[in-house]
């Protein structure tokens, strides 16, 4: 009975290190409001640019010009914005939306994995991915725009 816990086990351990992403390299696929799809592969040569966001969040919506006036400013430098929305169902996000537009891409939880890969604790949350599809930078918080300027320049958008 030993033996064979000790075979699962490193079946198991096995099998999670061929599936761990390699050198900091995140794993991920997402479907975009108006139905754009993405993964990591699809984006290799781009640096993107996670917020993750609720509409109930105040320091999120004061992010909001910052996030779309760097996505307005990188989208000709291979750069894309992503803001995705955590577990906010898709008419809320419709609504605020139709209240308060954005220019970047925006995500639902239920369209991606991208929560789960980078687990965001707090909102809003920043993760910047760079050409090579590592993790570049994270930032908790909102920073305005010079501190996304900081983040996309760790991923060397500049």
């Amino acid at each position: 009975m030993a033996n064979r816990f000790v075979l699962l086990t490193a079946v198991l351990v096995v099998g999670w290190i061929a599936l761990a992403p390699r050198r900091g390299e995140a794993r991920f696929h997402l479907k975009t409001l108006e139905g754009e799809t993405y993964d990591r592969a699809s984006l290799k040569g781009r640096v993107v640019l996670f917020q993750f966001w609720t509409t109930w969040c105040g320091f999120c919506r004061a992010d909001q010009a910052a996030v779309d006036e760097v996505d307005r400013e990188y989208a000709g430098r291979g750069v894309l914005v992503v803001a995705v929305n955590v577990n906010e169902t898709r008419q809320t996000v419709r609504q605020y939306l139709a209240a308060s537009p954005r220019t970047c891409r925006i995500v639902l939880t239920e369209d991606t994995n991208l929560t789960q890969v980078f687990a965001p604790r707090g909102f809003p949350s920043y993760v910047v991915i760079d050409r090579e599809g590592r993790v570049a930078g994270r930032q908790s918080g909102a920073g305005g725009a010079e501190g996304l300027r900081r983040l996309l320049a760790k991923a060397g958008a500049g």
